[in-house]
């Protein structure tokens, strides 16, 4: 995609971040964004920048921390997550994952029986062990999620459309 932050990539007219960020508005409050360097780049927004609190940028995984410990330092019990490059995300995702968390209270999307592991419940209260997994090397969401039972909330396959090509970006447009 020409590098950058795909998340700024214009769609109908707004970055793709701004799409996502209305579609979470009314799901879950406060919201936050997850993003390394000059967060001064994401001012327009008016959210908090999460910066990751493990070193390396050991992918998404690290983000989910970042946010777990920010909504731990508000008081929160979890965290919902999506990701910057999926505009039209579903408007009754944080309802179907609380449905179905597992026993830990962990839940993630699926769609058409795929894992959507991006799109997810995270309670707080797995930071210390989320840590702990990060630091030892764990990279891949669903090795960790698969460890503590995580339920999965069944959403259509275009749920998730996401933009990942100049094509998908002016599909995302019409």
């Amino acid at each position: 995609m020409g590098g950058g932050d795909k998340g700024r990539l214009v769609v109908r007219g707004r970055p793709l971040v701004a799409h996502v960020v209305a579609r979470l508005e009314g799901q879950a409050a406060p919201l936050a964004l997850n993003a390394n360097g000059d967060p001064k780049r994401w001012a327009d927004l008016g959210l908090p920048v999460l910066s990751d609190t493990v070193p390396g940028h050991p992918g998404p995984l690290a983000g989910v921390l970042a946010g777990m410990e920010w909504a731990a330092s508000l008081g929160a019990d979890a965290v919902i997550s999506a990701a910057a490059d999926t505009p039209f995300l579903p408007l009754d995702l944080a309802g179907k994952l609380h449905a179905a968390a597992g026993p830990s209270g962990l839940a993630l999307a699926s769609a058409g029986g795929r894992p959507q592991p991006t799109f997810g419940l995270w309670p707080v209260a797995l930071r210390g062990d989320l840590r702990a997994a990060l630091e030892g090397g764990t990279r891949k969401v669903l090795h960790w999620t698969d460890r503590h039972g995580a339920g999965y909330a069944e959403f259509p396959e275009a749920a998730f459309f996401n933009v990942n090509t100049p094509e998908d970006l002016a599909e995302a447009d019409r």
